[in-house]
């Protein structure tokens, strides 16, 4: 692949979803919505996505919460990444050879290994993490290269030979600066790297503060930054940028705040050279913005073309509007080109500004029946977990195993840490080990768990949740846990909390090893009902209306922790034989 280029048929332009660090200035304005009040037409809108089998695919492509993505090509195949904040491992990696059927790879970073606040023992990063990144093949050294920038610690990147992996742990550029959304481009004619970010002091960038897009020179490793870097655009909340080159001129696809009062809006605005540097100066144009009855803003993409020479842009709707409970999903847009410059979706009200579109033909012909991992069997001690988990911080790595029972996942309980107990609204937050992944579709969805609790303890609390949470300024988590405990007199009950009840459900049945538990969603609304059999279910009483935290969206799970003891031989532990979820119809 050719990174400098003479002709749009070499182009690759690569752009970045910001990690959602803005989004906690449009969260404020957020409704609080429900089933009752999303009008219709809205929630008919997300019910259809993704590849609807008739060679169309319908917005969103990717209906969960895959913010702040960036699309590399290799090969005949694309990869994605996007960011994950507080969890681990962490910037989760897609693949895909049409552009709306993803699948699950793996993560381009192992660990939070670069403060101590996102330890098992501590698990105080809600506010930090992996926030927006950037994904290249290096064509010289063989090698991809994953960077992102965690805001209160510094610039990070890692390596691997293979998008699999394994990849290295992160190595830091640079500590703890006023710095987000990082873009690397490597110029191979003229063998220059360079590195570009988001500057201003306040970072994250807000929608009323001038913020500066920052270029600085990067050695050809991609390893060390090389001079104190300049600043060749400003803006008001500028952030997301990419830099490409093609017809002689540099290319930055960027967002901006634009607008005033509730025309206040982030746009995607790309820049032009009218120069052969880099340094510019630069002539820019708006070239999507948000339907005039949308509510939910579409920037930050990536430019990508097909192989039929045709281009596209994958890009995130950010929650201001609704629904927003499902997070931050990723639509593709057409793009069509006039003197030079792109234009994203399709222009509606005939301004030379696009706006989004919702259905449209297939990018490439491909099998309408993919579906992206969402179950695990547990079965299969080499492979590890599916690449759908995430854990909630580092895990405890001794205390979850795929081999201590054959078939099946042990968590075995640990002590929630006390830290930032106030804020987070009980031990929850502090439990280790807690496993998740994005929930897709906000229709009906289903959630399966069987689990064999003779391995229980007193204290022992084992079962299903459903959370969302990530706590900027203020704690914003919400969460509901169904599952079994075990009590102080060996009994075992069942229960429900969330953040703001807790219900004893009734006793298990003397005798029970094996326990089904399930999680119904409609719209915001979640149900839960157990089992013994797998045939008749009990549903109980109480309703969690899922909910975004900030700006992540809802996540399913399970969970196991013991309040009473860290003790490895009585905290006592769960096996999950299964975790089966079934995303809403597209």
């Amino acid at each position: 692949m050719r990174k400098v280029l003479g002709t749009l048929d070499d182009m690759k332009l690569k752009f970045l979803f910001r990690t959602g660090a803005i989004c906690l200035f449009a969260a404020t304005a957020i409704a609080q919505q429900n089933s009752d009040t999303v009008p219709a037409e809205k929630r008919e809108r997300f019910l259809h996505w993704g590849d609807q089998g008739d060679g169309t695919y319908a917005n969103p492509v990717l209906n969960g919460d895959f913010a702040d993505s960036d699309v590399e090509k290799h090969g005949d195949r694309w990869y994605m990444i996007t960011s994950t904040n507080h969890l681990s491992p962490g910037m989760t990696i897609l693949e895909t050879q049409d552009l709306v059927n993803w699948s699950y790879v793996g993560h381009a970073i192992p660990s939070l290994s670069w403060e101590p606040q996102y330890r098992f023992d501590q698990m105080n990063g809600y506010r930090w993490g992996v926030w927006a990144g950037d994904l290249i093949w290096h064509e010289e050294r063989q090698e991809w290269l994953c960077y992102q920038i965690d805001f209160q610690s510094g610039l990070y990147f890692t390596r691997a030979p293979d998008i699999r992996g394994p990849w290295s742990e992160a190595e830091c550029l640079l500590k703890r600066q006023h710095w987000t959304d990082p873009a690397v481009f490597f110029d191979y004619e003229r063998k220059e790297a360079w590195l570009l970010v988001n500057w201003g002091s306040g970072s994250p960038p807000r929608p009323d503060k001038i913020h500066e897009l920052k270029l600085f020179r990067l050695s050809w490793d991609g390893s060390e930054i090389l001079d104190e870097g300049k600043t060749i655009w400003k803006g008001k909340g500028v952030e997301a940028a990419k830099i490409r080159r093609f017809h002689d001129q540099w290319y930055i696809m960027m967002i901006e705040w634009q607008g005033e009062g509730d025309e206040r809006d982030r746009k995607q605005l790309c820049l032009r050279s009218t120069t052969d540097s880099l340094y510019g100066p630069y002539e820019s144009r708006t070239v999507m913005e948000r339907e005039s009855n949308e509510h939910r803003s579409a920037c930050q993409g990536s430019l990508i073309e097909a192989p039929d020479g045709r281009w596209w842009f994958l890009h995130q709707l950010v929650q201001n509007g609704e629904p927003v409970f499902h997070g931050r999903p990723q639509c593709l847009q057409p793009v069509t080109w006039e003197d030079g410059w792109p234009i994203v979706g399709k222009d509606i009200d005939d301004d030379g500004i696009g706006e989004p579109v919702w259905t449209h033909e297939k990018p490439i012909d491909s099998d309408a029946t993919f579906r992206l991992q969402t179950s695990d069997e547990f079965n299969d001690p080499d492979r590890g977990i599916g690449p759908q988990w995430n854990w909630n911080h580092d895990p405890r790595k001794e205390r979850w195993s795929l081999s201590a029972r054959e078939g099946h996942l042990r968590l075995t309980a640990s002590k929630s840490t006390k830290a930032d107990r106030d804020k987070l609204k009980g031990p929850f937050w502090g439990a280790p080990n807690t496993l998740s992944q994005r929930q897709l579709g906000i229709g009906k969805t289903r959630v399966e768990a069987k689990l064999d609790i003779t391995g229980l303890q007193p204290g022992t609390r084992a079962g299903i949740t459903h959370f969302s949470g990530n706590f900027r300024r203020r704690p914003t988590g919400s969460y509901a846990l169904f599952g079994v405990r075990e009590e102080a007199n060996g009994k075992r009950v069942l229960f429900y909390t969330d953040d703001q009840s807790s219900t004893v459900i009734g006793p298990v049945p003397a005798g029970t090893t094996d326990l089904r538990l399930r999680s119904d969603t409609d719209f915001d609304r979640a149900r839960f009902s157990w089992s013994l059999d797998g045939k008749t279910w009990n549903e109980i009483e109480p309703t969690y209306r899922l909910t975004l935290g900030n700006w992540r969206g809802n996540r399913p799970g399970l969970f196991c922790w013991n309040q009473r003891t860290d003790d490895l031989e009585k905290a006592g532990h769960v096996d999950v034989d299964w975790f089966r979820y079934e995303p809403s119809e597209r």
